[in-house]
């Protein structure tokens, strides 16, 4: 119990490093939730918890609503994560019925964790697997679910990338909901066309795009960095581009150090394209969930937007005249680098549920979850511009941006997930915090590394 105490404590730590929100969380679901539970096994040295008995969350404790907190609060997220909860709800033989809590995505981070914080967490709930993940699971806030995936069959359904990043320590802790999400280059073809742009297969010629629609008086990229994510995605690529996986890989083992030479380059880039005047005056202040970036494109006051994937939707959803105009490539690569220009940067599956309650309420859970590799949300998440993370998921794409970015995902000799969801959630912050500041020209790169490095010791040194 003592060490299940000391993650809940670390959580919270992380969760006030950034927004501070009022605490909210589910309700006790009687048998309660499963880390607050007395009979649920104590983690085990491997980390993660083992399941409670089935008997502590049955159908005889009288709640039969299970509470489930997500992201989709607008078009495609919505449309995708909330089919699940309708098809349930209709067809369900369980006595059980869904409540859907969806909250927009910045906030989202600190509500969960400050409801795990206070051990109000709820029964279902999405997140980006990664550390965050680990974070939940060693806390006791998820279940081992490897029977029900044999029982609901779903293994033979999801690509075995998306499996990967919804296990921890071998047992399987997550269902992937939508999307096939890699960080990845959408551009205005329209524009690209008028000034006779050619797409950019190395860095040097992705400045020299830059440089021309520069003197056009357009922003070369939309970005919207008050979330820091959104900046992140630059020094990610610009890392693995420079040096593979093998520096972030060793550095998070702590075999290397966040101080490599593909990071100061990273960061060193960064600073030379804000100086450049490649991204939006102010860009530290401007918010993504305001889409703020996305109408920089769709005013075609910007040529380019680096983002996740997920922006097919966006696009398509807002504005299918618009997505009429958008190409996307993968990030390039950098000259004279021998580093893989396959590698992506994303997650396989986009969000995953994890389950904090036992027995029946914990089947009937799964049982909701299992509609998200269903054909009828399979078609759905197609046309709203998604990429199902399950095996056939070729088969039902004809857009041709999308088919870009599942054959990128395809061919990739690995994805890396986000730096954000990878890293612990307090070194995470850190790198968040510092790439930020890189982007605002109030810290210098090597400082930059050498805070990363601080942390990720840190945190290291605690383990």
């Amino acid at each position: 119990m003592k060490k299940r105490m000391m993650r809940i404590a670390a959580l919270a730590i992380a969760a006030t490093m950034t927004l501070s929100l009022a605490a909210c969380g589910g309700k006790d679901d009687g048998g309660g939730s499963a880390a607050s539970n007395e009979n649920v096994t104590e983690n085990n040295s491997e980390g993660g918890s083992e399941e409670a008995p089935a008997d502590n969350n049955n159908s005889s404790d009288g709640d039969k609503v299970i509470t489930y907190w997500n992201i989709g609060t607008e078009g495609a997220d919505k449309q995708a994560l909330e089919y699940a909860v309708e098809e349930f709800n209709k067809n369900t033989k369980s006595g059980y019925t869904v409540e859907n809590v969806p909250t927009q995505n910045d906030n989202y981070k600190e509500k969960l964790v400050i409801a795990m914080s206070s051990g109000e967490c709820p029964d279902m709930y999405t997140s980006w697997s990664g550390g965050p993940m680990n974070e939940y699971i060693d806390s006791g806030f998820a279940q081992p679910l490897d029977d029900l995936y044999e029982e609901f069959g779903l293994k033979d359904k999801y690509m075995e990338a998306a499996l990967a990043q919804a296990t921890y320590n071998d047992k399987l802790y997550a269902v992937p909901t939508y999307n096939v999400s890699l960080a990845g280059i959408f551009y205005n073809k329209e524009m690209f066309e008028k000034y006779k742009l050619e797409v950019p297969t190395t860095v040097s010629e992705l400045e020299a795009v830059c440089d021309a629609l520069k003197k056009e008086g357009i922003t070369p990229f939309a970005l919207a960095n008050a979330p820091k994510w959104t900046g992140s995605m630059y020094f990610q690529c610009l890392a693995a581009r420079k040096g593979g996986l093998e520096p972030f890989q060793k550095a998070v083992a702590g075999e290397g150090t966040f101080e490599d030479e593909c990071f100061q380059y990273a960061g060193e880039k960064i600073q030379e394209w804000v100086e450049k005047g490649y991204f939006p005056e102010g860009v530290n202040s401007l918010s993504e969930d305001d889409g703020q970036a996305k109408q920089l494109m769709y005013q075609e006051t910007a040529g380019m937007l680096l983002c996740g994937s997920w922006y097919t939707g966006t696009f398509s959803s807002d504005s299918p005249e618009f997505y009429e105009k958008i190409g996307w490539f993968s990030f390039p690569k950098i000259d004279g680098s021998d580093a893989d220009a396959s590698i992506q940067i994303g997650t396989i599956g986009d969000q995953f549920v994890s389950f904090n309650c036992t027995g029946d309420k914990l089947k009937a859970a799964f049982e909701c979850a299992s509609y998200y590799s269903s054909d009828g949300a399979k078609e759905l998440m197609v046309e709203v511009g998604k990429i199902p993370p399950t095996k056939d998921a070729g088969d039902l794409i004809t857009d041709g941006v999308t088919k870009q970015i599942l054959d990128a995902a395809t061919n990739a000799s690995s994805v890396q997930l986000w730096y954000d969801q990878y890293l612990p959630p307090a070194v995470a912050q850190v790198h968040l915090d510092t790439c930020q500041e890189m982007f605002g020209l109030t810290m210098k790169p090597d400082e930059a590394g050498k805070k990363f490095e601080e942390a990720m010791e840190e945190y290291l040194a605690d383990k």
